[in-house]
């Protein structure tokens, strides 16, 4: 009788805990009324934890009466929340206030994603004030610039010499930066339209890895997204040396309410660079965004920008004439160089929250895109009296759509998160045109012009299964692609086609080994497309070559201020391609191998100075050339970048920053050699009240640098024979500019 009656107690307990438990619904919001993403929710009692959305909303399970939750965000002070009885019947509405950066306060199991939150980081304790600085926020990555900010930059990242973005993905809000079969170069992404102030998250991945991310991420991708709401409007003024002027307006159009927000933005920016023939360079950026939460807290997002740019250009220039006194560093062989460019952007952002497990994302954009430049890569190789002057131009409109459903479940202790997302882009450009010119007036023969029609059609589907510490995520995506090209310069219509599908796998899998120490293992196979030109005159051959790769990882908190992260990684391409522009054409140099490992540390050595450093070792090599005769030409095998940041030290703030990149081959043999350099800015800021005033430094040790460079075969008007050697853009030299901003 006393076992029955212990029984009917025992079972009388579990049915009173089944009824107590609880499922507690909220919002987490700011001071100012916005929602915040990526908040850790965690039970104290229970162990079980959650994060919120992108409109701030969180569900978290098997909550008691009486439990305690602990709502934490880096840069947020935290909050205990006590779960009452009216828990379960009210959704709370949680305001987190903001406060200083604590790298102390971070720990790494409680974080959506430790890399996003590094980047957070950065731009926190050393904001970006040019499109230059958005780049080189992504740890690892190096960039170069071959006209003064005109063209696209030159990339480098994991010894790749990406040129314009052949082996990297870059978006905005959704919308891609990377243009497919463009006049100057495959995958050429073009950053100059993101003004940087208006730049809230940087969110990057190295590798193959990512289900989401399609064409061009072989070395890696980086998604920027926009601020929904600007703190404060301001205004900024800036000049420097060099003619130099830049220009901000940044106003909020509407009180900042939990229901909507929109600003616009404006940048003006001029300049004649260090150049001994003026660069001319001026750039007129306009951005807007509109945001609108509706009474069920789904989102809706409208942003509209235009950006228009045009320049001189000096372009790279032959180290012989330089050496034998002809010309400056800053001097030009064909100062006729140089181009215009501008884009317009539409793009459409809905959030909607279908269920309490289950949410829609789904953005549609469009894009209208021109693109004109004129380049002489060689002189008087090819043309002996006209020079060999080229033009490349293109009118280009892009339409596309991206949708992903998340949905949320358990299967009995094991968390699970399904993401299924479907894509569609099409480009169709009108007259892409190389042509031979004589300066920049005269159009002497047209090499190719014709019409491209380019579709990519995407479906990826991505599981997460969390199993107490160990977390598997199983991937695959499908890429569709349509190519048609009309050759215009052909004497009848001619209408070439070429389709392809390939199918990319994925597999990672990570371990939380403790609070502070996470262990990773990705796998993977991306691919990078090949010009459409080329895909249809060689019958199809080489459309989506492959890149097969492995990191295996840890990103490690020892210290309380101390965050690292390192990567031993390993990467295999199919086929390489080098895009040569000026002849349009695109040459395959075969199989690569790459393998190198990456460091990162974060370290706060007081509540307002922080250490930053990130190093990228790497062995390239092309697998089919014998040895000594195999190297890649401009992948870089060492890098490094870092610095120190003050952040908010009695009205101060400020920093110094470096980038160095090791000697490197520039050809197949490495007799030709391109110069490492070593190169230091520097930026300090004072705020009272309302203004700031501002002191920034490019190149303050003022050391001769070469920003690009190539090994290039060419010849001069008074040579008789051709010359190999290399051919560079000049770094800045010491470059002193100052600010004042206002904000209100």
């Amino acid at each position: 009788m006393k076992t029955q009656q212990l029984l009917l107690l025992f079972l009388f307990l579990l049915i009173v805990l089944k009824i107590d438990a609880q499922q507690v619904k909220g919002q987490v919001i700011n001071e100012l009324n916005q929602p915040l993403e990526a908040v850790y929710v965690y039970n104290l009692n229970t162990k079980t934890h959650a994060h919120t959305s992108e409109t701030g909303q969180f569900i978290i399970e098997n909550t008691n009466q009486g439990d305690s939750l602990k709502l934490g965000l880096l840069g947020y002070k935290t909050k205990i929340l006590s779960v009452t009885e009216d828990s379960a019947k009210s959704v709370f509405t949680i305001v987190l206030q903001e406060k200083l950066f604590q790298l102390e306060e971070m720990v790494i199991e409680e974080q959506l994603s430790p890399v996003s939150t590094i980047s957070r980081l950065d731009l926190s304790t050393n904001p970006v004030n040019s499109s230059q600085d958005v780049l080189r926020k992504v740890p690892g990555l190096i960039i170069g610039q071959h006209a003064g900010g005109g063209k696209a930059e030159q990339i480098f990242l994991r010894g790749f010499d990406i040129d314009h973005g052949t082996d990297i993905s870059i978006s905005v809000d959704g919308m891609p930066v990377n243009m497919v079969s463009h006049a100057h170069g495959q995958g050429y992404a073009d950053l100059h339209f993101l003004i940087p102030e208006t730049v809230n998250k940087i969110d990057f991945g190295k590798g193959p890895y990512y289900a989401k991310e399609g064409d061009f991420t072989t070395a890696g991708y980086v998604d920027f997204a926009t601020k929904d709401y600007l703190k404060d409007s301001e205004v900024t003024f800036s000049i420097g040396q060099f003619n130099t002027i830049r220009t901000l307006g940044m106003i909020d159009l509407l009180e900042k309410t939990k229901n909507q927000n929109s600003y616009l933005a404006v940048e003006y920016l001029e300049g004649d660079g260090p150049f001994d023939s003026p660069q001319n360079f001026n750039r007129i950026n306009l951005f807007g965004k509109y945001v609108m939460f509706s009474p069920e807290n789904d989102k809706l997002t409208l942003t509209a920008s235009h950006f228009t740019s045009r320049w001189d250009a000096s372009g790279q220039i032959p180290q012989r004439e330089v050496d034998n006194g002809n010309i400056s560093r800053f001097g030009a062989i064909d100062d006729t160089e140089g181009g215009q460019t501008q884009r317009t952007n539409l793009n459409v952002e809905y959030y909607k929250n279908v269920s309490e497990n289950t949410s829609l994302k789904t953005n549609a954009f469009y894009s209208h895109y021109n693109f004109e430049l004129y380049s002489n890569f060689t002189f008087f190789l090819e043309d002996p009296v006209n020079g060999d002057q080229i033009k490349q131009k293109e009118n280009r409109d892009i339409f596309g759509l991206n949708s992903e459903l998340n949905y949320t479940t358990n299967l009995g202790n094991v968390a699970l998160k399904l993401t299924s997302g479907l894509s569609l882009r099409h480009d169709n450009t009108t007259d892409t045109e190389l042509s031979h010119t004589l300066n920049r007036t005269t159009t002497l023969e047209q090499i190719q012009l014709g019409d491209i029609n380019q579709t990519n059609a995407a479906a990826y589907f991505n599981a997460d299964f969390e199993m107490g510490k160990f977390t598997i995520a199983p991937a695959v995506r499908l890429d569709h692609f349509k190519f048609l090209y009309t050759d215009k310069l052909s004497e009848t219509y001619s209408a070439e086609a070429e389709t392809k599908a390939i199918v990319s796998p994925k597999l990672n899998a990570f371990y939380n080994a403790n609070n502070n120490l996470k262990l990773y293992l990705k796998t993977g196979i991306g691919f990078h497309s090949n010009d459409a030109r080329v895909v249809v005159s060689n019958s199809g051959e080489d459309i989506l070559p492959r890149a097969y790769g492995a990191d295996l990882g840890t990103i490690w908190k020892p210290f309380s201020k101390l965050v690292v992260n390192s990567a031993l990684w390993y990467l295999f391409l199919d086929q390489e391609f080098v895009y040569v522009g000026d002849a349009g054409i695109v040459e395959p140099s075969g199989k690569t191998e790459r393998y190198g490992f990456d460091l990162g540390v974060r370290y706060q050595l007081s509540n307002w100075l922080f250490i930053d450093t990130d190093a990228t070792l790497t062995h390239a090599r092309s697998v089919e050339d014998p040895d000594g005769e195999n190297y890649i030409p401009l992948a870089p095998n060492f890098t490094m970048a870092g610095g120190l940041a003050v952040n908010n030290l009695n009205g101060f703030s400020g920093g110094l920053k470096y980038r160095f990149v090791d000697d490197r081959p520039a050809n197949e043999d490495n007799s030709i050699v391109a110069e490492g350099y070593f190169v230091t800015d520097f930026n300090v800021n004072y705020t009272i009240h309302n203004l700031t005033f501002g002191v920034a430094i490019e190149n303050l040790f003022d050391v001769d640098w070469n920003e690009t460079q190539f090994a290039t075969e060419s010849r001069l008007q008074n040579e008789p024979e051709a010359v190999e050697e290399i051919h560079f853009t000049p770094g800045t030299p010491f470059f002193a500019k100052a600010m004042v901003t206002y904000r209100f």
